[in-house]
């Protein structure tokens, strides 16, 4: 029961590593607050964590690109618990693997909006709870792509490197509080994006999501001392 009585929140809950990393931290005795559009796929994450014998999570039905909704959140979760003690940005999207001057322009700002700014927001909104903890933790979730240079992988790349420049000046500007904020790189993984990336790839070569569970614990533990961080998971450093 490492996280017992932290209130961690994740978006991008409903399925892959953020389904994992949940029930993963409601196993340690964290209460999650789990952050997705669909509903009947936080439904049943929030089932896996009652089978635990956890009183289970609190669900929020939002799409990360709705900044007022991510504000009225944050409103919300002070009133109800006065504080945010973990922060695990997940959600993500791949976008279009094309040559650049292809990509469909609606493609291209739904990315972005999902994979950066979606993520400032949430720093924007929720930083003044983290404040609150006595060690605050922000985690994000990042990929190798972003220090790579790989033809018609633009997009997401450019999403993701600009992802780690945001989250590495949060840090910096967390260094004298008790916040502490890192980059979590999983590497291939058997999820959903992962298949749509390389659809002939065999899934069962992959590590599953919940492979990666102990580095996100480590990294939302209160004895967590790294700061603006960027951590590789087993199969990141593999490749």
């Amino acid at each position: 029961m490492r996280l017992k009585g932290r209130i961690a929140l994740i978006t991008g809950a409903s399925r892959g590593l953020g389904a994992a990393t949940a029930v993963a931290f409601a196993k340690e005795g964290a209460h999650c607050i789990l952050v997705a559009r669909t509903v009947g796929g936080l439904e049943a994450v929030d089932d896996r964590i009652k089978a635990l014998g956890n009183e289970g999570a609190t669900l929020v039905p939002l799409d990360v690109t709705d900044g007022p909704g991510i504000d009225r959140m944050g409103g919300a979760l002070y009133e109800r618990f006065g504080k945010l003690d973990i922060l695990v940005g997940n959600a993500g999207l791949l976008g279009q693997l094309s040559p650049i001057g292809h990509i469909e322009p609606a493609i291209f700002e739904r990315v972005m909006a999902v994979n950066v700014t979606a993520n400032w927001r949430l720093i924007r909104s929720l930083d003044p709870l983290l404040r609150q903890s006595d060690a605050g933790r922000a985690i994000f979730v990042t990929s190798g792509i972003s220090r790579r240079v790989i033809p018609y992988w633009s997009l997401y790349a450019t999403s993701k490197a600009a992802l780690d420049m945001l989250v590495s000046t949060y840090a910096a500007e967390c260094a004298d509080s008790s916040i502490r904020v890192n980059l979590f790189n999983p590497g291939p993984t058997r999820t959903g994006m992962r298949k749509e990336a390389f659809p002939g790839e065999n899934p069962e070569t992959l590590p599953p999501p919940e492979a990666h569970a102990e580095s996100l614990i480590r990294l939302a533990l209160p004895s967590c001392t790294m700061n603006g961080e960027w951590v590789a998971g087993d199969s990141a450093l593999a490749t």
